[in-house]
């Protein structure tokens, strides 16, 4: 029957919520193989699937595990996802600044997925911060202190925890179905009200046109529907990197500079402007304005990284511990010019090279590697100019360093 189903899907054809549920649970026993359910992936990557399979996908990744109830907390909930980008540390931006509005956030963040970084792997980059909280601590952590970001927890949609790894691995990250199945299940099970979703298209991104993020953000919010869960989405850029820093450590970093008020503006702190003040106005009803306002004082006021403070107390991080590689190198202009663009994916593939992400399932971390840009899209530069610094524990091969940077 495991053949016969890849098969079936191998040609085009529609898998029943029977089958589905068969061959993923099976997965999740440990009947099915890594090799047999990389099989099933790749098919559907290649052919696709229809709207229902894609419910009836979602409801197993569901069932496969508990749903919480955030009702005691009586109160409007929501919760933001991004697909994933290169810089992306949005999450540990826009969650204390919500959490610090009085809007209570409970998060279950992902790692790294194929060149992109992962919420959970940059906040491990934290000496000591837990992200393997139970179920029962993360009900105390957010009804005491309003904030908790985590893992998936072992009983909420362990089935898509465990395809996540796979996917990530096996070049089968860029399904719509599957990115949509896997957003949403975690989310329903996770019991928020309403929902916003970050979907990131370009180069540095899963998802590389205009017209695909828009067929994500059409299914998410019909899966969303059937779930009476309110969900909103937003498509923003990826052919740029997100800020000034690529890598675990140097993230969180570059996030507490914004929390306090101290980076200049650019495309983070301007996306994540309008993302938290989204999450505002779905959970008030106060208007974009107000929200926006909103934002600008907590961060002024200290707020924001008070709750930010809170969160790594409370999860047992030490920040004083956070720290980047020692070794680094200096990338330097080749000619004068302009900086014309600054590619997210060549950023992205440098970063995993250097150690930042996975090459396979098994790979470790190396949280303090990375790379920290000098220069934004639109800089002037001289021949000899930097443009970057690499942090680095073992000795990078640099070729192709001129793909990152076009300059004119």
């Amino acid at each position: 029957m495991i053949v016969d189903i890849i098969n079936k899907k191998r040609l085009g054809k529609e898998l029943s919520f029977h089958e589905l549920d068969w061959f993923f649970n099976g997965y999740l026993e440990g009947k099915v193989k890594d090799y047999q359910m990389a099989s099933l992936l790749m098919a559907i990557c290649i052919q696709g699937m229809s709207d229902e399979e894609t419910f009836a996908l979602t409801k197993v990744f569901i069932d496969s595990g508990d749903t919480l109830d955030l009702s005691f907390l009586n109160t409007t909930t929501v919760d933001k996802h991004s697909t994933g980008g290169i810089g992306d540390k949005t999450t540990l931006i826009i969650a204390p600044i919500v959490a610090s509005v009085g809007i209570p956030i409970l998060k279950m963040s992902g790692r790294g997925l194929g060149y992109t970084g992962g919420t959970i792997d940059k906040l491990e980059s934290i000496p000591g911060f837990r992200v393997d909280l139970s179920e029962e601590e993360v009900m105390y952590q957010v009804q005491n202190i309003g904030i908790v970001i985590t893992g998936q927890t072992a009983s909420l949609a362990p089935m898509d925890k465990k395809i996540y790894a796979l996917r990530d691995v096996t070049g089968t990250v860029s399904s719509i179905p599957l990115i949509a199945s896997s957003i949403m299940s975690k989310k329903i099970a996770g019991g928020t009200d309403k929902i916003l979703i970050d979907i990131k298209v370009g180069n540095g991104a899963l998802l590389q046109t205009k017209e695909d993020a828009q067929k994500l953000s059409d299914l998410v919010i019909k899966i969303g529907d059937i779930y009476q869960k309110e969900v909103h989405t937003i498509i923003s850029d990826m052919n740029t990197p997100l800020g000034y820093c690529i890598g675990n450590s140097l993230e969180v970093m570059e996030a507490i500079k914004i929390l306090k008020g101290e980076e200049k503006d650019n495309n983070l702190t301007q996306l994540c402007l309008e993302l938290a003040s989204e999450m505002i106005c779905m959970a008030k009803g106060v208007s974009k304005a107000n929200a926006i306002d909103m934002v600008r004082e907590t961060i002024e006021s200290g707020n924001a990284y008070q709750k930010f403070l809170e969160l790594v107390e409370a999860q047992h991080g030490d920040l004083d511990k956070l720290s980047a590689s020692r070794k680094s190198k200096i990338i330097k202009s080749p000619k004068d010019g302009q900086v014309q663009a600054i590619s997210a994916i060549e950023l992205g593939k440098l970063s995993v090279l250097l150690g930042a992400g996975r090459l396979s399932k098994e790979d470790s971390i190396d949280y303090g590697v990375g790379v920290e840009l000098l220069v934004q899209v639109g800089d002037s530069v001289k021949k000899g100019d930097s443009l970057a610094k690499i942090y680095y524990t073992k000795a990078p091969h640099l070729q192709g360093i001129e793909d990152i940077f076009v300059i004119k």
